[in-house]
C-alpha cells in the first residue's frame, strides 16, 4: 500500500461514488475498483458498502479514511518543509556589524558571487550582542564585526587587516615622533570623528582601547 492506494480510497470516500472519483483522479473505474479491493484484502476489512449506484463508508472505512488523510497531510508537510530547507541551503546570511569599510566588503561579496553564483546571499546590519545571539540561534550563516575577542562557541578568524594610523593637527606635539609610540596616543585621549553609528563608534573604541591597553582612557567621538 503506498499514497496513491490512499489518494484513490479519499477520491471514493469523499464521491461516495466509484465513476465520479476515477473522472476526478483521472482514471478508468475498473483499475479503481480493484485498487479499493486489494487495500481491503491487505487490511482484512471492508472500507466500502457497495450499493447499486453509490457506495458508502463502514465503520472501519470511515476510522480509515481520517487516518489517510492524515498521512497525506503530514507527507505534504513534510514536503514543504524539504523544500524549504533546500531553498535555505542556498542562501548565505551575513550579518555586519559596525564600519566593515564598503570597499572590502563589496570586493568580497562579488568574489562570493563569481564563486557561487547558485547562492543568494542576504545581508543583515545589526549590533554585535544581536549578531553573536543570531549566529547561535541559527538566524545568520556568517557575520563580520570589528571584533578580537568572540564567546565559547563561536568561531572568530580575520579576514583583512586595515593599518593603524593616527591623524594629528599640524602643529600637533606628536608630530616628534617618526612612528608614534601607543602609549603617547592613550595618553593624549585621542578623538575620532566621523558619520558612524554610536554603536559602530562604541565597538570601535573598546576595540581601540583593547588594543593600546587603555581601558582607562577612553577615546571619544566627536561629530
Amino acid at each position: 500500500m503506498n499514497l496513491r492506494h490512499l489518494r484513490c480510497f479519499i477520491a471514493v470516500a469523499e464521491e461516495l461514488h466509484f465513476g465520479r472519483a476515477a473522472r476526478r483522479l483521472h482514471i478508468e473505474q475498473s483499475p479503481l475498483s480493484r485498487t479499493i479491493r486489494q487495500m481491503e484484502a491487505d487490511l482484512g476489512v471492508p472500507l466500502l458498502n457497495r450499493l447499486p449506484r453509490s457506495v458508502r463508508l463502514t465503520p472501519a472505512g470511515q476510522v480509515f479514511l481520517e487516518e489517510a488523510r492524515r498521512v497525506l497531510l503530514a507527507f505534504e508537510q513534510a514536503q514543504t518543509k524539504a523544500r524549504a530547507a533546500a531553498n535555505q541551503r542556498n542562501t548565505l546570511r551575513i550579518a555586519l556589524s559596525g564600519d566593515m569599510g564598503q570597499a572590502r566588503l563589496s570586493a568580497l561579496l562579488a568574489l562570493c558571487r563569481e564563486e557561487a553564483p547558485q547562492v543568494g546571499i542576504r545581508i543583515f546590519e545589526t549590533p554585535l550582542a544581536q549578531l553573536v545571539t543570531g549566529l547561535r540561534n541559527d538566524l545568520y550563516d556568517a557575520g563580520f564585526a570589528l571584533a578580537g575577542e568572540m564567546d565559547a562557541g563561536i568561531v572568530a578568524m580575520p579576514v583583512w587587516r586595515d593599518p593603524l594610523v593616527v591623524a594629528l593637527p599640524a602643529r600637533h606635539p606628536l608630530l616628534a615622533f617618526k612612528e608614534v609610540p601607543l602609549e603617547e596616543v592613550a595618553s593624549c585621549r585621542p578623538q575620532r570623528t566621523g558619520s558612524s553609528s554610536t554603536g559602530a563608534a562604541s565597538s570601535f573604541t573598546r576595540s581601540m582601547n583593547r588594543f593600546i591597553g587603555s581601558e582607562g582612557s577612553p577615546w571619544r567621538r566627536s561629530r
